[in-house]
């Protein structure tokens, strides 16, 4: 029996990912009363072969009795009673711009401004948040790539990191993202953007991929790369960090950033333990720019 506590902030998908699970073949319920929690783990845990899975969707809704929740949580390590907390986080100005997107109200905004409701919310969640198994923080998250997280937790049962880490390729013509935790410059690299042939190409093809990796260089700086980051990856775990973006910057975002900047990811595929994906943010601007 795999006993399931979904919750989080408001806003980060905390309702996507319930209907997620039960796709997966979870009995999922959403919003029960605190006070009706411990009943329904002794119903689901008691009806054996009937239920395999179960779901339960807790957050701020509950009010007041949210806080009676950790006593169950207490009751039910005593008795040895199997579960697991899956928490679902977003920063504070995404949950923001989601918010004024839908146009909905926070739950515990009411008339103030939304950023002093997130912080009650964050601040009442915040014993579950350190009682979490897997914490995934949906930020840059796709609802598809929200599904494949919970896939391999929940249907692959392969092993899990809150650290999700996003390979970004960008030009430094239109700026450093804003959200870049390690900015990498390539613009050392060779430049297809002076081979006519060659120009209207991207990282993504291969002409482009065999210039820039002439005389070694971008593999020898690869290497040294991925070797920081090897290192660096458990340290971030450790410290709880949940989101990890590694910018990869030329001087338009075409060439020579796609093409590190997708060897990194093939690289970082070996590290089964984390969330990855890859974008690239400048790779359709101006091809008229420098890449």
């Amino acid at each position: 029996m795999r006993l399931v506590i979904v919750t989080g902030m408001s806003g980060a998908g905390k309702t996507s990912a319930l209907k997620m699970l039960e796709d997966m073949g979870f009995y999922c319920v959403d919003n029960l009363p605190v006070p009706l929690v411990g009943k329904f783990a002794e119903l689901v845990t008691g009806r054996e072969g009937e239920i395999s899975s179960a779901a339960l969707g807790i957050d701020v809704r509950s009010g007041e009795g949210l806080s009676e929740l950790e006593n169950t949580l207490n009751e039910w390590e005593r008795e040895s009673l199997p579960y697991e907390i899956l928490f679902l986080d977003a920063s504070d100005e995404m949950l923001i711009k989601r918010y004024k997107e839908t146009r909905r109200s926070h739950p515990l905004a009411g008339k103030e401004r939304l950023d002093r409701g997130i912080a009650r919310e964050r601040q009442k969640l915040e014993f579950l948040k350190k009682r979490a198994d897997y914490i995934l923080d949906t930020s840059t998250l796709l609802t598809r790539e929200l599904k494949e997280e919970l896939d391999r937790i929940f249907l692959d049962h392969e092993r899990f990191s809150s650290l999700f880490v996003t390979v970004l390729s960008f030009g430094f013509k239109y700026g450093i993202p804003s959200d870049a935790d390690l900015v990498f410059d390539v613009r050392f690299l060779p430049n297809p953007y002076y081979d006519e042939k060659l120009r209207g190409f991207t990282g993504n093809d291969r002409e482009v991929q065999e210039f820039v990796k002439k005389g070694r260089t971008a593999e020898i700086f690869l290497e040294k790369l991925y070797g920081m980051i090897d290192f660096l990856l458990p340290y971030y775990v450790k410290e709880g960090k949940n989101q990890l973006v590694i910018a990869i910057g030329c001087t338009g975002g075409k060439h020579r950033s796609v093409t590190i900047a997708n060897m990194l990811y093939e690289s970082l595929l070996a590290h089964r333990e984390i969330g990855l994906k890859i974008e690239h943010r400048d790779i359709d601007k101006d091809s008229r720019v420098k890449g």
